[in-house]
């Protein structure tokens, strides 16, 4: 066969493929394309939040002073919130609850003394005069000079005068050391005379003699705040 024959043949084989490549090429490479329409793109929304207050439930306490108000149970707002004038109610409102002291204002001005268990006409084994909460006995030797009171931790223990009911919890500040709280639990004969005479004097107790020298609890003009009249 003639070779120019032959090389014609080859160049138009030649073309041939490269059309059917183009063609089939061409409908693979296009990519079809997809629309998506936001159906909500013309709404508006409106949301509004309204607080609900809370309210107070006042419980009345004989044994607290009158000047003495304590909140035992934090309040807290309700929600309520409204989207497109739909209401919901999201949080209810807690009510706070407060205890009111309606006792005695029981605020004195007095004097502060020490004492222990060795001092002359004191009680040897350290008793003292009152019951605890759990009607229990309480010794200054092997107990201790505090009581562990379930409201105000440790206490120092006070002798008074029997108008200071047993558990009775006093503020004490003689103006030198930080204020402290002590706790109606021993009796002491002066004391009561000087309730009588108009006077407020109050013992702190303490173990020994040599505690009292290095104490630095006693003073004149002290004054004395009940924070709660009894147990």
């Amino acid at each position: 066969m003639n070779i120019v024959i032959l090389g014609n043949i080859g160049k138009w084989i030649s073309c041939l493929l490269v059309s059917f490549t183009s063609f089939f090429s061409g409908s693979v490479i296009e990519k079809e394309k997809l629309e998506a329409t936001n159906l909500n793109e013309n709404k508006s929304y409106s949301t509004v939040n309204e607080i609900i207050p809370y309210e107070s439930n006042i419980i009345y306490n004989s044994k607290l002073p009158s000047t003495i108000k304590k909140t035992i149970k934090e309040g807290e707002v309700g929600i309520i919130t409204t989207l497109n004038n739909e209401k919901q109610l999201v949080k209810q409102p807690v009510a706070e609850v407060i205890e009111q002291g309606t006792g005695a204002k029981g605020e004195y001005i007095g004097k502060v003394t020490s004492y222990s268990p060795d001092c002359p006409g004191c009680s040897k084994t350290g008793a003292v005069a009152c019951h605890t909460k759990n009607r229990g006995n309480h010794s200054l030797i092997n107990d201790g000079i505090y009581y562990n009171d379930e409201e105000f931790g440790n206490v120092r223990i006070l002798s008074t005068a029997t108008s200071f009911p047993c558990g009775t919890i006093i503020k004490i500040d003689n103006g030198k050391a930080e204020p402290y709280y002590g706790i109606a639990l021993d009796r002491g004969t002066a004391m009561n005379k000087a309730w009588q005479n108009g006077t407020v004097w109050i013992d702190v107790a303490y173990q020994t003699k040599q505690d009292i020298q290095s104490g630095n609890t006693s003073g004149t003009n002290v004054q004395f705040s009940v924070q709660r009249w009894g147990f």
